[in-house]
């Protein structure tokens, strides 16, 4: 009769650990917290630098300087990109081929939804009049920028930088590379929390924190529960390009954007 592989004082061998949420973070390794550190210092420090720039946005945001944003925007997606696929696949470093593909026309619109009540609830709540009391723009300048600039060049290069760099370029670093390399090393919400934090203040409004804070875990939650960027790419990029054309609409078509008081 075979031995009992099992007896008493032999250890059983172990499961390997279940991943949490569909995100791979393997191949990460600690070098890379310093590639997250980095990311963190210079959106600390382009944020900071917001208030040396002009206040009139039709100053600080021309034509040359949109298309210096837009090219950053790719110039860093694209060293994070490097750094990735020296390890694994593009494929299987974003979960590229999404089966259910399918989803992202339920997932985006109701993302979208989602965060229109969200800063629907800001407003009413009185959440931006608090923030004005401190001297603080409710406003993004970006907002301000679709809202009054007459220069086509200028519309159409920040329609590009909403529509297209963002959603593209902000998932690759924000959701694509600091989160997983953050969940690796501290867990998923804690990795979350922080990558949603600094995807917030990346956008250099102080008003807009905390509802683009809650825009960022929303967005992880997404990445984690497809395991694939692709899905995080359609909810930003059609909650801009619903602002964006929502902003176009109410300028040139007087539709009050206000809530009633």
């Amino acid at each position: 009769m075979p031995e009992d592989p099992y007896r008493l004082g032999e250890a059983l061998p172990l499961m390997p650990e279940i991943p949490v949420g569909k995100v791979y973070v393997w191949f990460y390794k600690p070098v890379d917290l310093v590639g997250a550190a980095a990311i963190f210092a210079l959106f600390l420090c382009m944020a900071l630098a917001v208030t040396d720039v002009p206040k009139d946005p039709l100053e600080a945001l021309k034509p040359s300087v949109l298309l210096v944003n837009i090219g950053f925007q790719f110039v860093l997606a694209g060293i994070v990109a490097l750094v990735a696929v020296r390890r694994v696949s593009l494929v299987t470093w974003l979960g590229l081929r999404w089966s259910s593909w399918y989803w992202v026309f339920v997932i985006a619109p109701g993302a979208v939804f989602f965060m229109w009540t969200i800063f629907l609830g800001f407003q009413l709540s009185g959440y931006m009049k608090w923030i004005e009391s401190f001297g603080v723009e409710s406003m993004q300048d970006t907002v301000k920028l679709l809202q009054k600039s007459n220069d086509p060049l200028v519309l159409g290069l920040m329609a590009v930088a909403a529509v297209v760099a963002a959603p593209l370029c902000e998932e690759i670093v924000f959701r694509g590379f600091f989160y997983p390399v953050m969940k690796k090393f501290a867990g998923v919400w804690p990795a979350a929390i922080s990558s949603a934090l600094v995807f917030g203040a990346a956008h250099g409004n102080l008003a807009a924190l905390l509802p683009l804070f809650l825009f960022g875990v929303l967005l992880v939650l997404i990445y984690e529960k497809t395991g694939s960027i692709w899905a995080p790419i359609s909810v930003h990029f059609c909650f801009n390009a619903a602002t964006v054309i929502l902003q176009l609409a109410a300028r040139f078509f007087d539709i009050p954007l206000d809530p009633p008081q």
